[in-house]
């Protein structure tokens, strides 16, 4: 059914991706799409509580995901906010991608690197627990200049890469994302796998602030996301993580700041 009416589109819904918000268009200011999202956010909120299922399953792709998802959760007090999930998973799948290509294998053979964080070019794409064909990715690249540096900037850039080189966004990429994102939560991760996923920071086990959605590792099983506990972080990846934390506390106060 199609229809431009958002209680008519969440009636009984079970599970929702949001895909559209407002681009940012030459001349805005930041605070300017803020607010324009955080309204659009704010009706896609209420309108799931009027009608939703109280169990619904939501994932925001359009940006600023994570702090649409934030703002949307906010507005539907009757869903669990762990129901409300941002999208990273892209950038998760471009992080395989880049590990495969530099390995010379299938993205197949590429497990468990990381995106923590932010959907934004803060985000912090971590090797360090990742797998080539179940051995460890810093071992098989032999390169830490390139892990540290190069790999990192590519994946915190490559969507301004393929607008540049294609002049449109990753519209093909991100829907496969968006379909395996969802995939994982239904119906359960691999044993040994996990996924990243931006969900409520609420006493996860890294030490990030509550009340923002950051990119996690998350296992899924009977349709629930938990954030895999105790990886060992070092003080590399500990600043990376805190950096785009900050971006997301910033965002976050000021989306409630404009509700206000």
């Amino acid at each position: 059914m199609a229809t431009d009416d958002a209680d008519k589109a969440f009636k009984g819904c079970d599970c929702a991706v949001l895909l559209g918000a407002f681009p940012r268009k030459q001349g805005m200011e930041r605070k300017d799409l803020m607010e324009k999202n955080i309204g659009i956010f704010k009706g896609m909120g209420e309108a799931v509580e009027r009608n939703a299922s109280a169990n619904i399953k939501v994932l925001v792709v359009g940006n600023p995901a994570n702090t649409n998802a934030l703002i949307m959760s906010h507005f539907a007090p009757k869903v669990p906010k762990k129901n409300f999930t941002a999208m990273t998973r892209l950038d998760h799948h471009r992080a395989l991608g880049q590990i495969a290509l530099k390995a010379g294998v299938s993205v197949k053979q590429v497990q468990n690197v990381i995106i923590w964080g932010n959907h934004s070019s803060t985000q912090y794409p971590d090797v360090n627990h990742g797998t080539v064909a179940g051995k460890p990715v810093r071992q098989v690249i032999n390169n830490d200049s390139y892990l540290n540096e190069e790999f990192i900037e590519t994946i915190q850039k490559r969507g301004a890469a393929i607008i540049n080189a294609r002049k449109a966004s990753s519209a093909l990429s991100a829907a496969r994302a968006a379909v395996r994102h969802m995939r994982s939560w239904f119906v359960g991760t691999a044993p040994g796998e996990f996924v990243s996923m931006g969900v409520l920071s609420d006493g996860n086990p890294y030490g990030v602030q509550p009340n923002m959605m950051y990119s996690f590792p998350c296992k899924c099983q009977n349709g629930e996301w938990s954030v895999v506990p105790s990886l060992a972080i070092d003080s590399f990846s500990e600043k990376k993580m805190k950096i785009t934390e900050d971006e997301l506390a910033e965002e976050r106060d000021l989306a409630f700041s404009l509700l206000k």
